[in-house]
């Protein structure tokens, strides 16, 4: 198993202008090798990264002797890393999935990085060693004890990241079996079958009118000068400070979800219709449903669990959890759920429109795996035994 620890460094003006530089030169690297790559794939040739890299170190000393003012894993990389983005390309188009060809980076627009191979570094007491660079402060240590396979240096806004990959052992405990229906929306963020309720905490809504006035800031800086690049730095903290809430939130909710819970139900959502819908993009946007199912997936996963998908056209939310009438005519502004089937034990009921639609994509996702009784009613980690559940 491989885990990433992003740790914030602390440098120095100095150590900060050779990280730039080293940022600078895998990109130039990687921009030689993509257009280099294109014109000999044109001419009927078969290129490959080892290729390029050997192409490339034969006129680098001659044309390109600045390239050695950093470490070699600078220039060196970039080359493995284009030829993964092809091969990940090309077997796509086999597999008729679309996956993005390569594209070149620009210097305003891409994440500035570098990446350093597990013999090119060393991790001491909060700090690193980068070759022709020195010691790097830290602002934590390593939390992960394992081999460390590599770490990538990448800045983001005005701050420069460690983000060290570890290879850990395969360690997993004892399986849950306790099983939940997840309901995800923009009023409510999450809603567990169980009735456990995580709201959206809409991180870029409640920063947009500072967000606003820091670009119109912006906007009004003349090109060039010293206060528009000040202006621009401010609107990038903004961004990542937006960022960092958002993630934290997820990463909470999700790990919390994965402890508890062995088996999982949630939609198929089609996430990039959801975003073409003029009025609700931005919300979708800064709720990252998508980033909750993939961090949900990858959590429950290490844990030994299993992420069941409901088919994106369940009508969850029109169907009553216990009888299975239908309600046609339901509305998004209808958050309470009344069933109108007289002979069912919720008729005239008002339920939790969220609440029941969890519980719909719970008996779903159990009887797609068949598994219909391992629903529970309690929260979490504080149910000790499955508790069947009546279907109705």
């Amino acid at each position: 198993m491989i885990k990433a620890h992003k740790i914030r460094l602390n440098p120095t003006q100095e150590q900060k202008v050779y990280c730039a530089k080293a940022a600078g030169t895998a990109r130039f690297v990687w921009n030689w090798a993509l257009a280099e790559w294109n014109r000999q794939y044109e001419a009927g040739e078969k290129p490959t990264a080892l290729k390029l890299k050997k192409q490339f170190n034969e006129i680098r000393r001659e044309q390109f002797p600045w390239t050695w003012d950093v470490t070699k894993n600078a220039s060196d990389q970039p080359f493995l890393d284009l030829g993964k983005a092809f091969t990940a390309f090309f077997e796509g188009v086999k597999k008729g999935k679309r996956v993005g060809r390569p594209k070149f980076k620009s210097k305003k627009r891409s994440r500035s990085s570098f990446y350093l191979v597990n013999d090119q570094f060393e991790l001491g007491d909060h700090r690193i060693w980068i070759p022709k660079l020195g010691w790097v402060n830290m602002a934590e240590n390593l939390r992960f004890k394992g081999k460390v396979t590599g770490v990538r240096i990448t800045r983001a806004a005005d701050w420069w990241f460690a983000s060290i990959t570890v290879e850990l052992p395969d360690i997993q405990g004892a399986p849950r079996t306790l099983a939940v229906g997840i309901d995800v929306g923009l009023s409510r963020l999450a809603t567990l079958s169980t009735g456990e309720e995580y709201e959206n905490q809409a991180c870029l809504k409640m920063a947009l009118l500072k967000l606003r006035q820091a670009n119109k800031r912006l906007h009004r800086r003349v090109k060039g000068s010293k206060n528009r690049e000040k202006a621009r730095r401010q609107v990038a903290r903004l961004h990542y400070q937006i960022t960092c809430m958002r993630d934290d939130v997820l990463h909470k909710v999700t790990t919390r979800i994965a402890d508890c819970y062995g088996i999982i139900g949630i939609e198929n959502l089609n996430l990039k219709g959801l975003l073409k819908n003029r009025c609700l993009s931005r919300s979708f946007s800064d709720a990252a449903l998508g980033k909750l199912l993939t961090l949900l997936t990858s959590k429950v996963q290490q844990r030994g669990g299993k992420v069941i998908k409901v088919d994106r056209f369940f009508p969850s939310s029109k169907m009553c959890h216990v009888c299975g009438w239908k309600w046609e005519t339901v509305d998004l502004s209808d958050r309470v759920f009344i069933c109108q089937n007289p002979i069912c034990a919720y008729h005239n009921v008002a339920q939790d429109r969220d609440h029941n639609a969890a519980l719909n994509i719970l008996l779903e996702a159990l009887g797609l795996i068949g598994l219909i009784d391992q629903a529970v009613s309690g929260i979490g980690s504080d149910e000790d035994t499955n508790l069947p559940m009546d279907a109705g």
